[in-house]
């Protein structure tokens, strides 16, 4: 499929990647099964993990694949149409802002961890894979879902770069909209890294 030449296309359509990115699967789920906001116990961020907090673990699957889900399919839809890359790296930044300053929410959204994922997973799945990878390594020696997220943050663009020609061509619209992701997860994350300094931020499995 051939996207539209005229740019105005494109900028419409970056505008409803972010408000699809702005659709809050924890908040969606909850209301479904009859569950509090998650904006309202735990950390208050609408994502996964506090909405795991409230015991309904299929409801935190459920929240965590669709937030993934949604960066996924922004950006596939992007590539399907054939938009310039340009257009898609703004596309894939678009989605995840989305879900980190949502409108839906007055611009209080989650952390956008599972949507950065999802946005991985499009542009180039073994990319998706070697991230996935990293969490789960460092998941399982610190047993910090934060720092575990960070570090899978920080390297995906890296990753990128270092095994583009052998895995993937180089595509500089994309490597910038990996930085950017990355550095946006790690500013959603500055509370969890001040907890990790002082050795206070909850391990996975912990009560």
């Amino acid at each position: 499929m051939a996207a539209p030449d005229q740019p105005l296309f494109a900028v419409l359509f970056v505008l409803l990647a972010y408000l699809l990115g702005s659709i809050s699967f924890a908040v969606v789920v909850s209301k479904l099964f009859d569950l509090d906001d998650p904006r309202s116990y735990g950390s208050g961020n609408p994502g996964a993990t506090n909405v795991l907090r409230s015991g309904h673990k299929v409801a935190a699957v459920l929240t965590l694949a669709g937030d993934a889900f949604k960066g996924w399919l922004a950006v596939w839809l992007a590539l399907q149409m054939a938009f310039a890359p340009t257009v898609v790296g703004f596309v894939a930044v678009a989605v995840f802002v989305g879900h980190v300053f949502p409108v839906f929410l007055s611009f209080k959204g989650g952390k956008g961890v599972a949507t950065a994922f999802g946005v991985i997973l499009a542009l180039a799945p073994a990319l998706g894979l070697a991230t996935l990878l990293t969490w789960l390594i460092v998941a399982f020696f610190f047993r910090l879902s934060s720092l575990a997220a960070i570090a899978a943050a920080l390297f995906a663009p890296f990753y990128y770069f270092i095994l583009s020609g052998l895995l993937w061509p180089l595509n500089n619209a994309f490597l910038w909209a990996l930085a950017v992701i990355a550095l946006l997860l790690l500013q959603r994350h500055r509370a969890n890294i001040g907890r990790i300094f002082k050795g206070t931020e909850p391990r996975i499995g912990a009560k």
